[in-house]
């Protein structure tokens, strides 16, 4: 299959839109669709890929969505709560806090990942159901395709325990870029899921 012919689904992670996607998609070789959740926005979904790539939750989403498809996780994890991971007590909090002021919550996420303000929010109901999902410790089944995980040294959301250890292990590092690799390391990444496709 040549690179022309190759289905790329990208997915962003919790309080992002399609946006985050803005630096790397056009270095892509491929048929790419952006995905939405449809927190800002209208919700934009795919029809089964060759290739996924998923920014944070969005790396959980697709793997879980379809578990034997070549999947790129960006600053991703396939459980974010747990042992090793970000403790239960941190996101019940966010989840509790959401209820009463969504829109702190929202701006203070994007605030610590160094991510600019927020668009104004469509689906409140959204944001709130696939916070809860990063409550879930559930250990995801093993992924059944080709993977290739790549995470930031500098990461100030996800613990080194997690980051290390996300889909199993075996993953690339950049030594900085934060959280919002897509935006902050496109071409690092690019470059590495060019290898990775080939």
């Amino acid at each position: 299959m040549s690179s022309g012919t190759v289905k790329i689904a990208l997915l962003h992670g919790w309080g992002f839109d399609a946006g985050v996607w803005d630096a790397l998609a056009p270095m892509l070789s491929g048929n790419v669709t952006r995905m939405d959740r449809g927190y800002f926005g209208p919700t934009v979904e795919s029809e089964r890929p060759d290739l996924m790539i998923g920014h944070s939750l969005g790396a959980m989403l697709l793997a879980r969505r379809w578990p034997d498809v070549p999947l790129v996780a960006i600053n991703g994890f396939d459980r974010f709560c747990g042992v090793d991971a970000v403790a239960p007590r941190v996101v019940q909090r966010m989840v509790k806090r959401f209820g009463e002021n969504p829109a702190k919550v929202l701006e203070d996420f994007r605030a610590s990942i160094n991510g600019s303000p927020a668009p104004a929010m469509v689906s409140r109901e959204r944001l709130g159901e696939d916070l809860a999902l990063l409550a879930d410790q559930a250990l995801a089944p093993a992924h059944r395709a080709r993977l290739l995980v790549l995470q930031a040294e500098d990461d100030p959301l996800l613990p080194p325990a997690l980051r290390m250890g996300a889909f199993g292990g075996a993953c690339s590092v950049c030594g900085d870029g934060g959280h919002l690799l897509p935006l902050t390391q496109a071409a690092w990444c690019a470059v590495q899921i060019a290898d990775f496709a080939q």
